[in-house]
């Protein structure tokens, strides 16, 4: 039985990562689900206290790697401080409203956050008087950085989910 409900807690944690894709906390419900199973069957032994700390710090990491994947890309190519901000603003609504204008699964909400930090960054910098060009550019690298930090909160994701799907199943 105790298999039953191993094979249960992964399946259910593939569908947590999956939320991840959505712009949601996909990692810390997986974290959260573990923990949770870990508690329950703790006589088990199924999970350390080691795992649990090493998948929650994790988290930690992939949520840091998200809310300053754009502000970075905009710092990284000239941007200032202000429009850095407007990147993770830019970012946050852009997802939002992107998921809901762009019906397509995934990829609504990612377009849209990467967009919005774009234009995020791109407003406060036209406003803050910079040349079009340079606003362009930094947009185009906040959009690129969010990418890239959404990309890294999946990848720290699936490594989450095989450290919790190795962990239940090594002896």
């Amino acid at each position: 039985m105790l298999y039953f409900w191993l094979i249960l807690l992964i399946l259910l944690n593939v569908v947590w990562l999956l939320l991840v894709l959505f712009g949601l906390p996909g990692n810390w419900l997986v974290v959260i689900s573990t923990c949770f199973f870990a508690w329950w069957r703790w006589e088990d032994g199924i999970f350390s206290i080691y795992t649990l700390i090493a998948i929650a710090v994790m988290a930690i990491l992939g949520e840091l790697f998200e809310l300053l994947g754009g502000m970075h890309g905009a710092k990284r190519v000239g941007a200032s401080w202000q429009g850095s901000i407007a990147a993770l603003a830019g970012a946050i609504a852009g997802a939002i409203l992107g998921t809901f204008m762009i019906p397509v699964l995934f990829l609504g909400t990612v377009l849209g956050a990467c967009i919005g930090a774009g234009l995020g960054v791109w407003t406060i910098e036209v406003s803050r008087g910079r040349k079009m060009e340079e606003s362009i550019r930094c947009g185009v690298g906040a959009g690129l950085g969010e990418l890239l930090g959404i990309a890294a909160k999946a990848t720290i994701g699936i490594i989450i989910w095989l450290t919790v799907t190795v962990a239940a199943f090594w002896p």
